[in-house]
């Protein structure tokens, strides 16, 4: 946890304060106001705005690769593998960070730090990626994205720490919400823009990759906008935690010994988890020529229908993971979230109906497997190892999202885009036979705890904690919110 450091003339003054019954700081002057009070939710809410700032450039960035797909293969020249490389370069120290992430920005940047250097990260990544398209390397430009993949998952982890840090319960689902929201709309304005601005840049270039390079340097303007606020909110937190004194919240440390005694189900659970994905963002990443050639559709349409997905799941997530909150049975709403993710596939594999068909399907899928899965964890693994539990799933997926795209880059180059698609359905279908498998032993072993409605699993919770009290070792005591 990073510590304060000592006062000194440069510190900023803060006035003194008196606590009333309510527990409540007030503070005189302006710093009382309801913009700058730290407990007062205005203050909050502008804590929150730069919460969500903080992750934008990282999601806006991620998938330029994608938006600008043809013109990657045309221009630099590349091949579909050497495309996909670009998403597998991003997600290889991935593999490495869920387990590390948490334990640098807890023991040893701290948060505020920590947010900084790796905003840093997606800012020199992003740099140096569009330097390589600027020059024409290949090379440079997988650099630039296994940089830039360093700190674009960590800057998650800060973002969610903060968001932990300055609220609380009921309001933390919902911020959490909001944040993904913004990260998944972060990335539909992606592939709304940045299509138009290499088309605006080519005229003025003689060569196709320097337009490409240009374009990307001008995408990195977002890094920078989630650079400074790194620092502005650093500014504000640190102005609130001294005067609320309050300490910096610190995640459980992930343990690796802790692996040998998760249950069955989390590995179960944790296959669904990087069989489904792998079938989600390759995909988006590969998906506009692919949606070019097959449909006859232009550069812009193909890059609006493929944002599609993220946009849906911006709106559709919150309101699915309120509705998942109250309903409970998890495990059904995973089972038919795959299973349509499949039924989109088959549909793009096999029918040339319209393609806003299947992209809406994947994208409502997209956004209720997402909902429904992450909370089964927590009735999975006991409280004191969720930390290492969540870190390890995080690790299989970056796994995943490395070797896939590879596969898939070499199923273009050779076979076409409908062997791609089997490719995802074959990933589909080991997804639905390890979400049956999760549902039959929970069944037979837990009383179908994983996929009870809300109000049963709740009653049998509070049951259960009034029977035993909750010691080390024991499963996660679980409500509905």
């Amino acid at each position: 946890m990073e510590e304060e450091s000592s006062s000194s003339d440069r510190d900023p003054i803060i006035p003194e304060v008196r606590l009333r019954p309510d527990e409540e700081i007030v503070i005189p002057g302006w710093g009382g106001s309801i913009l700058c009070h730290p407990q007062k939710l205005p203050h909050k809410i502008l804590a929150l705005f730069f919460m969500c700032l903080l992750g934008f450039g990282s999601y806006y960035c991620y998938d330029n690769p994608g938006a600008l797909q043809k013109h990657f293969i045309k221009d630099i020249p590349m091949t579909t593998l050497e495309f996909a490389s670009l998403y597998s370069w991003y997600s290889w120290p991935n593999v490495a960070l869920p387990i590390i992430g948490g334990y640098l920005i807890d023991t040893i940047f701290g948060i505020r730090l920590g947010a900084i250097i790796f905003g840093s990260f997606i800012c020199a990544g992003q740099l140096v990626f569009a330097t390589g398209g600027l020059h024409d390397s290949i090379a440079l430009m997988q650099t630039g994205r296994f940089i830039f993949g360093i700190g674009g998952e960590s800057l998650a982890v800060a973002q969610n720490t903060y968001a932990a840090s300055w609220f609380s319960g009921d309001t933390l689902n919902r911020v959490f919400g909001f944040q993904i929201s913004i990260a998944r709309f972060g990335s539909s304005v992606n592939y709304w823009t940045v299509g138009k601005i290499y088309d605006s840049l080519l005229p003025k270039f003689d060569h196709g990759y320097t337009a490409l390079g240009w374009t990307l340097m001008i995408a990195s303007f977002t890094c920078f906008i989630s650079l400074v606020s790194s620092i502005i909110l650093g500014v504000i937190d640190k102005r609130a935690k001294t005067i609320l004194k309050k300490d910096d919240i610190a995640s459980d440390p992930i343990s690796l010994k802790d692996i040998v005694k998760f249950p069955l189900n989390f590995w179960l659970l944790s296959t669904v988890c990087v069989t489904y994905y792998v079938t989600v963002f390759p995909f988006v990443s590969l998906a506009q020529v692919f949606l070019m050639k097959k449909y006859n559709l232009g550069v812009q349409e193909a890059n609006v229908l493929t944002g599609l997905v993220y946009l849906i799941s911006a709106f559709a997530s919150p309101i699915l993971g309120y509705i998942i909150d109250k309903v409970g049975r998890n495990l059904t709403f995973v089972l038919t979230a795959v299973f349509f993710t499949l039924l989109a596939h088959m549909m793009l594999a096999f029918t040339f109906w319209n393609p806003y068909i299947p992209i809406c399907v994947m994208g409502m899928s997209y956004s209720l497997l997402a909902s429904a899965l992450w909370p089964i964890c927590t009735l999975i693994v006991p409280i004191e190892r969720l930390g290492t539990a969540f870190g390890i799933m995080q690790a299989i997926q970056n796994l995943g999202l490395a070797i896939v795209p590879l596969g898939a880059g070499v199923i273009v180059d050779n076979y076409g885009y409908i062997w791609l698609e089997i490719y995802f359905i074959f990933w589909l279908t080991i997804a639905i036979i390890a979400t049956l498998t999760m549902w039959l032993i929970d069944l037979n072993f837990n009383d179908s705890f994983l996929n009870m409605d809300a109000g049963t699993r709740n009653a049998r919770t509070e049951a259960l904690k009034k029977q035993t009290p909750l010691n080390e070792g024991d499963p996660l005591p679980v409500t509905s919110e």
